[in-house]
């Protein structure tokens, strides 16, 4: 009977998996369509944020480099070094929005802190906007230093700002001469990973399935052998 609650409730989980793949190649198709499309200028804030996700943007403004920080712990082809992020105010819109301008590798001596320029004056700004994660695993409780932050603390980052900022990140792109690396990977919506758990969620109901099965040839040829 055991066998048989856990083959269900696999097989249930496996479906659910599924169903959950299928949402996310849904997701896929939209983050494809987005990095295929043309640049589109827009004016400030999208009024319809949803409707931009995973868009290719341009926008104007200037960086406000007093608040720019360093996200550590970021990895590019097996080198550490950081995310350098810096809000842009758009113009005339009195609003800004985050932007993540690219890698920086860290130095042979952390010692000395990351330093990037900032552009000064009016700058236009091509990127992919992305939503701005609210709350990142942080790996010790000793999460800001000076400029340089463990995580991207959405909520943290505007009480340092002291302003409002959209939940939305652009993902700076295209070559500067600022020195930073944005070879950004292709956004994965992660179907692959459901598919997986799926597999193996059915593994499981399979072997429920089966091992119910060999107990139940095991009696009857028990009770058979009893009666002969």
């Amino acid at each position: 009977m055991a066998g048989v609650l856990v083959s269900g409730l696999a097989a249930g989980l496996g479906a659910w998996q599924l169903d959950r793949a299928e949402h996310k190649r849904a997701l896929q198709a939209r983050l494809d369509a987005g990095a295929s499309q043309g640049v589109v200028l827009l004016d400030g804030l999208p009024s319809n944020p949803e409707y931009w996700l995973y868009r290719r943007v341009r926008l104007h403004g200037s960086f406000a480099a007093a608040h720019q920080v360093f996200v550590d712990n970021r990895v590019h082809e097996g080198r550490s070094g950081y995310h350098v992020v810096a809000p842009l105010q758009l113009d005339g819109a009195g609003k800004a929005i985050l932007v993540n301008r690219g890698w920086l590798p860290a130095g042979a001596d952390r010692a000395y802190g990351p330093y990037a320029s900032v552009p000064a004056g009016r700058v236009r700004v091509e990127g992919v906007l992305v939503r701005a994660r609210a709350r990142y695993l942080e790996l010790t409780d000793d999460t800001v230093q000076g400029r340089v932050w463990q995580n991207l603390d959405l909520a943290r980052y505007r009480d340092f700002y002291a302003a409002s900022l959209p939940d939305l990140l652009l993902l700076q792109t295209g070559a500067g001469e600022d020195g930073l690396v944005r070879a950004w990977p292709r956004l994965d919506a992660g179907v692959d990973k459901h598919l997986g758990y799926a597999g193996q969620w059915f593994l499981l109901s399979a072997l429920g399935a089966g091992l119910t099965l060999y107990h139940l040839i095991r009696r009857r040829r028990g009770r058979a052998a009893r009666k002969a």
